[in-house]
């Protein structure tokens, strides 16, 4: 036994000592009872040990899961907690270094503390005031730093703005305001002045839906709103520093969009040749949109790594190429490190100008490490480099981990390269056995095994964020992947280069030719039956599951890994596990949703707005049951109205739902719960969700039960934190 566990210490012995059986003659029923306990252990932790090779990828995993634990707090901590933790997790890890073991724990303690106070320095960094109540027709000036050209409108965001009615110390540092498409737009950098009406940025539309309040404080912006009348142009300094950098390249991504419109008639096509150019999706028209969103392709109109990636690829070949051209620079110079350097550069001017969103940032990154193991003549395809990115990605935006894009880019990038781990080889091997033919096939199947890939890979992400699921993903972006890889990326980098010079239409033209092969894939596929479903949401539960699942699949090379399928599985199952609500009340009290006998959503108003267009997508319905009768049955026979208002039933339970103030002295003693829109103080029905409660607390979902009904708010959901502009 020792000999043997000796030999074994370089492969993780001192991992695997501690669970060696002991002798038959030792202990007694406990100790045997327990002996297929140690020996499960011992067989799990021989599986860490062989995989040791594979443990540098779970840093990141422990930085995000630290930085994930911190948003999931339900109270800001105390400004040391971090520093603390921290310290605590450095000093554990020196006192047991000499147990491997202990060691280890020690050391993923530490990775997730520091992920826990990077998130919280970034909270602290960002934190600005947030406007906490609305404002009309409030004088606003401010620096435009960006135009977001929209169907109709344009969105202005507007840095370090002064806002009448508002103290310095209330003003948040950036805000963004739609004006209409009829008065001209000003020039990035401009100063301006507009009368506007403000709003704090919106809170979520239910508990556990998208976060934008959240989002907008990581990105500065601290109110929303809209002009009835333009802009007026004000004198001013320019701008200076890393902000002069910023509105150049808004600038060019306004000269793109423009010089695109001149160049294509067609408003549809050149808003998509315009997004694919300047990473501007805004312009294009929602029913253009929901086709790309139905078949799959919403990813190819969303600037990603995949863009990235490929203009950087093209430029390396190309420069490759031009250099050896010439004998003397081929046998002289490190022409294929050279390409390598215009590659990095390539993606760094392509990610500035389409505005660094979070995707584009970790192709970057997995660019930069790509090219410069090349430069290095090392190998440029690991795991490692995803990594690698993913820290550094999470470092420079903890609060971006939480997104879509972020996870599904990572998704994707990842099971693809854990796929072709093992699949790399045996390619190989099958090239070197057949012609062009043969090749021509095996690059085909490759093209279908990376969609299919790509498309289970990213499909929970979209499950939990859009509860949507495209149906024929695969067969689409088997038609669009090579069309944008190998006409309309390569046309867009010409473009690039005849921009300066005003020539770029000739390439903007060919260019657009596959952008309309695109379109025309996604209204095609969008327009068959079954092209797409809503699904209900999946719970937050459900979702870690499929994460760590998912990572813990992808992670390891052992057996063992397959157990993280039955966490992506049971994750997947989740749905059907959790009740949706059976009624929805908005922030402001005016908009009501109610669940019918046939299990769909009826809501009180005929245009909900984003608000009910939410609940829906959520609820997995696409449409809302008939709307609410102004007196009468509705709801299938659970709901009753008249002029006052609307009494739901369920369950012996009942809940009325106020139209007019007059009838809360009738039913705040009738019912179980009462819900208004105005004051209800002095109610002393078992629930009361008004006003004041709604200003407090946000959205709420009610659940009806035999044994009365029960709330839960967007308050309840995620605390009071620094975003969530707690209302006086």
């Amino acid at each position: 036994m020792t000999t043997e566990r000796d030999g074994r210490r370089g492969d993780g012995g001192a991992l695997t000592e501690s669970w060696d059986d002991p002798p038959p003659s030792a202990g007694g029923p406990v100790a045997r009872a327990l002996a297929p306990l140690r020996r499960l252990g011992r067989w799990l932790v021989e599986e860490v040990a062989a995989d040791r090779e594979r443990w540098v990828l779970w840093g990141p995993v422990g930085f995000g899961t630290g930085a994930a634990l911190y948003f999931a707090l339900h109270a800001e901590p105390p400004w040391w907690s971090g520093l603390a933790a921290v310290g605590g997790a450095a000093v554990l890890l020196i006192g047991l270094r000499r147990w491997l073991a202990a060691a280890i724990l020690a050391l993923a303690g530490l990775v997730v503390a520091l992920g826990f106070l990077v998130a919280q320095a970034e909270t602290a960094r960002v934190a600005a005031p947030i406007l906490t109540r609305e404002l009309a027709g409030a004088e606003v000036t401010g620096r435009v730093m960006a135009v977001e050209r929209r169907p109709g409108a344009v969105r202005l965001t507007l840095r370090d703005p002064t806002i009448s009615r508002l103290n310095p110390e209330e003003t948040p540092k950036a805000v963004r305001i739609r004006i209409s498409d009829r008065h001209p737009p000003p020039a990035p950098g401009a100063m301006v002045r507009l009368r506007a009406s403000l709003s704090p940025p919106a809170p979520p539309a239910e508990p556990g839906a998208f976060d934008f309040q959240r989002r907008a404080f990581f990105m500065g912006l601290g109110a929303t709103g809209f002009s009835v009348g333009g802009a007026e142009t004000i004198e001013a300094p320019p701008v200076t520093g890393w902000s002069r950098v910023a509105v150049w390249f808004e600038q060019a991504r306004g000269h793109i969009a423009a010089r695109v419109a001149a160049t294509i008639a067609d408003p549809v096509e050149a808003s998509v040749t315009a997004a694919l150019l300047n990473g501007e999706e805004f312009a294009i028209p929602d029913a253009t949109m929901d086709a790309f969103r139905f078949s799959g392709l919403a990813h190819l109109l969303s600037i990603s790594g995949l863009h990235v990636g490929i203009a950087a690829g093209i430029l390396f070949y190309v420069v490759r190429a031009l250099l050896a051209l010439s004998p003397w620079i081929a046998l002289r110079w490190p022409i294929k490190k050279i390409a390598a350097l215009f590659g990095i550069l390539s993606a760094l001017a392509y990610t500035l100008l389409v505005g660094a969103p979070l995707p584009t940032v970790r192709s970057v990154l997995m660019t930069g490490m790509v090219m410069g193991a090349i430069m290095l003549d090392r190998d440029p395809l690991s795991m490692r480099l995803v990594a690698f990115a993913g820290l550094v990605t999470t470092a420079l935006d903890p609060e971006g981990m939480l997104g879509p894009s972020f996870q599904m880019s990572f998704a994707a990038v990842v099971a693809l390269i854990a796929v072709f781990e093992r699949i790399s080889e045996p390619m190989a091997v099958w090239r070197r056995g057949f012609g062009w033919f043969g090749q021509s096939l095996i690059y085909v199947g490759g093209i279908v095994l990376t969609s299919v890939i790509a498309t289970l890979a990213t499909l929970p992400f979209s499950l939990f964020h859009f509860q949507q699921i495209a149906f024929y993903g695969v067969l689409s972006n088997m038609i669009a992947i090579p069309i944008t890889s190998f006409w309309v990326m390569p046309w867009s980098l010409v473009a690039y280069a005849l921009f300066p010079f005003g020539w770029e239409a000739p390439a903007v033209i060919a260019m657009n030719w596959g952008d309309r092969a695109v379109i025309a894939t996604a209204v095609f596929f969008a327009g068959l039956p079954w092209s797409s479903i809503t699904v209900p949401a999946m719970p937050v539960g459900g979702f870690v599951a499929v994460v760590l699942g998912g990572l813990w699949l992808c992670g390891w090379t052992r057996p063992w890994r397959w157990l993280g399928l039955v966490a992506v599985l049971g994750g997947l199952a989740s749905p059907a596990l959790v009740a949706r609500p059976d009624l929805l009340v908005s922030g402001d009290g005016k908009l009501v949703g109610v669940r019918t006998a046939s299990g769909r959503l009826s809501l009180s108003a005929k245009s909900p707005g984003r608000t009910g267009e939410t609940w829906l997508q959520r609820d997995g319905t696409p449409q809302a049951a008939d709307s609410w009768p102004v007196s009468g049955g509705g709801a299938d026979g659970r709901l009753s109205c008249d002029a006052l208002g609307c009494v739901y039933r369920l369950h012996g339970r009942s809940a009325s739902i106020l139209r007019l103030p007059d009838a809360l002295d009738d039913d705040c003693g009738a019912t179980d719960a009462v819900i208004a829109a105005v004051s209800a103080r002095g109610c002393r029905a078992p629930l009361v969700i008004d006003r004041w409660r709604l200003r407090r607390e946000g959205a709420h979902a009610l659940y009806v039960t035999p044994d009365g009904v029960r709330a839960d708010s967007v308050r309840d959901h995620r605390g009071d934190r620094p975003w969530t502009a707690s209302r006086p």
